[in-house]
């Protein structure tokens, strides 16, 4: 009996959601709802879609070298269609609630699209797969909050659950809105800067310090003014950070001193210009040429290849060298040593000759020879010449013209010598000592 009244009341409840279905499909509204969609899905489909496609393929050409950018763009036309959709689904939301229209179907699928969309460019743009889960979670959440009219109370009782600190308020609902604010608030301000890069890169009427001096000063002014517009933006009143960011300054200045002092070398370095990109500067050990100026290092290649990153500091406080301060001229100096027994002078002709074949060496200021002094061994001589190439390095420059030197002086008879030494010994033997001494050696020879 028992089973029987279970079955008639599991009968009579599907029969009562039946009878509210068919009351609910008999509504007009429901049907005028079910129409709207239809005819949002055909004008984004075929007419808001195509536009959308030309903007973002112009949009990615301008912006063809921002990485950031182009990854942006690239997700978004792959789902043009579904955000032009949602775009005009959200708009006849818009409508239907100024002429007081029924919604429900509508918002149901705008939620389903936003969070549709949301899922995709997670997926797409956010290489870290746990992340991209995470935020794909938290999407089908919202949505489904939305669907049955529990987003606003759930952000209610989020923001219910503040904590006042000082004057500053915070809550979960906050703090969601800071992080999801500023991230979209630095990648907007590190695309720009990006782009300003690479704008004053190709700019050709300026010096090099003076475009990456523009370049670092604007993308600190955007990430500070992007922090500021993000919090502003979610009604975190300012002021009240005054305190807090006081006494963190303080702690920050003691715990990075050296990177604050490296900071404020690299904006010296940019504008007082005694070190820009392309320099050969020689600090300590290292010698090369400057790749790149930051404002905490500086990037210097060595010939080796070997890639130096020497804090700002360093250059500001220490003796550095600058072959390419003025310009790019620099005069090499190459000792040479020739016997006794040769021609000076053909000497001294024969190494101006062998400078002037190498192709690095400059003609104006042409080379010099000198005679620097007389040694134990050698007439010391100095071969000075100039490259306006510095970067290249100074050790082939110097080999070839010694090559040439050395073929040049093997022709014509130019002896380099050894050196040499005189040995005087002094006997502190006496006569009979040293006929002793001979008298054995004599008989050690006829043995």
């Amino acid at each position: 009996m028992e089973n029987t009244i279970n079955i008639d009341a599991l009968l009579a409840k599907a029969l009562s959601f039946l009878e509210q279905v068919q009351a609910l499909l008999m509504q007009p509204a429901l049907w005028l709802q079910f129409a709207v969609i239809v005819a949002v899905f055909v004008v984004a489909r075929w007419i808001l879609a195509p536009l959308l496609k030309r903007l973002l393929d112009a949009l990615t050409e301008r912006t063809a070298r921002v990485p950031s950018f182009r990854r942006v763009w690239s997700a978004l036309t792959l789902n043009r269609n579904t955000i032009a959709w949602l775009m005009l689904q959200w708009l006849a939301i818009k409508i239907s609630s100024q002429f007081g229209w029924p919604q429900g179907l509508l918002v149901t699928v705008a939620s389903l699209l936003t969070a549709w969309v949301l899922i995709n460019l997670a997926s797409t743009l956010i290489e870290n797969p746990g992340v991209a889960r995470v935020l794909a979670a938290l999407a089908w959440t919202f949505a489904a909050l939305n669907i049955f009219g529990l987003l606003d109370p759930t952000m209610e009782i989020l923001d219910s659950w503040a904590v006042q600190v000082g004057q500053l308020r915070l809550s979960p609902l906050t703090v969601v809105k800071v992080g999801l604010s500023l991230w979209f608030a630095l990648w907007l301000a590190n695309g720009i800067a990006g782009m300003v890069e690479r704008r004053m890169a190709r700019s050709q009427g300026s010096s090099a310090t003076t475009r990456v001096l523009v370049s670092k000063l604007t993308r600190i002014s955007l990430v500070t003014l992007a922090i500021l517009v993000a919090l502003s933006a979610v009604g975190i009143d300012l002021t009240a950070l005054a305190v807090f960011s006081g006494a963190l300054g303080v702690g920050l200045g003691f715990g990075l001193q050296k990177i604050f002092s490296n900071l404020v070398s690299g904006l010296i370095l940019l504008m007082d210009r005694s070190i820009k990109p392309g320099d050969v500067i020689s600090l300590g050990p290292t010698y090369g040429w400057v790749n790149h100026l930051g404002l905490r290092y500086t990037s210097v290649i060595t010939r080796d290849a070997i890639e130096h990153l020497i804090p700002n500091e360093e250059l500001i406080v220490q003796r550095v060298e600058n072959w390419s301060f003025s310009d790019n001229l620099v005069r090499l100096r190459i000792p040479v040593g020739i016997s006794y027994d040769s021609d000076l002078r053909l000497a001294m002709k024969l190494c101006l000759e062998s400078a002037a074949q190498i192709a690095r060496v400059q003609k104006n200021p042409e080379p010099r020879i000198n005679v620097t002094g007389f040694g134990d061994s050698s007439v010391n001589l100095e071969l000075r010449v100039w490259i306006n190439d510095p970067q290249q390095g100074r050790g082939s420059v110097i080999s070839d013209v010694l090559l040439v030197i050395w073929d040049l002086f093997h022709e014509h008879g130019i002896e380099i010598p050894f050196p040499q030494r005189d040995l005087h010994l002094k006997s502190v033997l006496g006569e009979q000592e040293v006929s002793a001494l001979r008298g054995a050696l004599n008989n050690n020879e006829a043995s």
